[in-house]
């Protein structure tokens, strides 16, 4: 008999880990799938993959995901987070890939309970109908709490060595890590940009003010401090020099640029057509940002395509600005 093999939701964090070396345990071939968006990175899941040894896919669902954010069939989260239909749209899509992986079930490392909206028992069973392979779903650390599934039925994996954790507690799986030698796993944490407030709300105001938005725009979103000007012109002002090395890397033709000539300070991108009185505050704004003293007026260098030119511009308090702040 050929060993039977299950492709697993990999998030990276220990829950997901733990589910991949509980059907392992049981000598089944696993091997991972992350997908990602610009509001999940793999870069967490491709590590953890790499320490346990576990073959792992990055695969891009930007596409299949933006209609879902712009419009879930069920509730946001806290921010812009349409978490059941985000789940559903995984199993989906891992349901997809079965056939072409050679695997024969999907695992998930989700625990009942764990998260009240989308990891309770109604949603959990909702997910998986949805998803169109609802009996080749197993949940390895909440299997004895929810119905048996087709692996489980058929003895691909032995019921009895499955778990039934539920809540928020995450001292079981602490444990069970112990058990396992992991010595070394991410601490929990969301990863997904949607939970966050400060971003959902740059979001909003992306697809409020811009329907047809690219994936440039989506990006400048996770980068510095954000003020809207008008209805047409946003301001984006580099915190650090991380901020100004991705701000610099996601310039486009239109954009104008605008950076301090003689002190240290930061990388300033606008989008939209600026008028003269726009263009000052915009120099005013990225004076107030660098070093420069409040109340010095400083040269301002601006650039947009191939055009270069200067400003003068007068350092004023930030909180002039905070009711501009996106």
């Amino acid at each position: 008999m050929s060993t039977r093999q299950a492709l697993s939701l990999f998030s990276g964090g220990l829950d997901s880990i733990l589910s991949v070396k509980i059907i392992e345990e049981q000598g089944v071939d696993v091997i991972g799938v992350f997908f990602e968006s610009p509001f999940f990175s793999s870069e967490k899941a491709s590590q953890s993959a790499y320490c346990i040894g576990l073959p792992l896919q990055v695969v891009d669902i930007t596409d299949r995901f933006l209609p879902i954010v712009l419009s879930p069939r069920h509730c946001y989260g806290k921010g812009l987070n349409p978490c059941i239909d985000c789940h559903k749209l995984m199993l989906r899509l891992g349901g997809e890939m079965l056939k072409e992986e050679g695997a024969d079930f999907i695992i998930s490392g989700e625990v009942l309970g764990q998260r009240p909206m989308s990891q309770n028992l109604r949603s959990l069973s909702l997910i998986s109908h949805d998803s169109g392979f609802n009996d080749l779903i197993l949940r390895p650390l909440s299997a004895h709490r929810l119905p048996e599934t087709l692996p489980e039925k058929k003895g691909w994996v032995m019921r009895e060595r499955l778990l039934g954790l539920s809540g928020r507690s995450r001292k079981p799986q602490i444990e069970l890590a112990k058990k396992f030698g992991l010595k070394e796993y991410p601490a929990p944490a969301g990863g997904c940009l949607l939970t966050e407030v400060a971003f959902s709300r740059r979001l909003k105001d992306l697809i409020s003010r811009d329907p047809k938005f690219s994936r440039r725009d989506i990006e400048l979103l996770k980068w510095g401090r954000h003020f809207r000007i008008n209805e047409g012109v946003k301001i984006i002002v580099g915190r650090d020099q991380k901020d100004n090395r991705m701000i610099t890397s996601l310039i486009k033709a239109g954009d104008t640029v605008l950076t301090v000539e003689s002190f240290p300070g930061p990388t300033v991108l606008v989008t939209g057509k600026l008028s003269s009185e726009e263009i000052q505050l915009a120099a005013s704004i990225t004076v107030s940002y660098s070093d420069a003293a409040i109340g010095q007026k400083v040269a301002v260098q601006l650039k947009r395509d191939s055009q270069y030119w200067t400003v003068l511009a007068l350092g004023i308090k930030k909180s002039n600005f905070q009711q501009l702040m996106i």
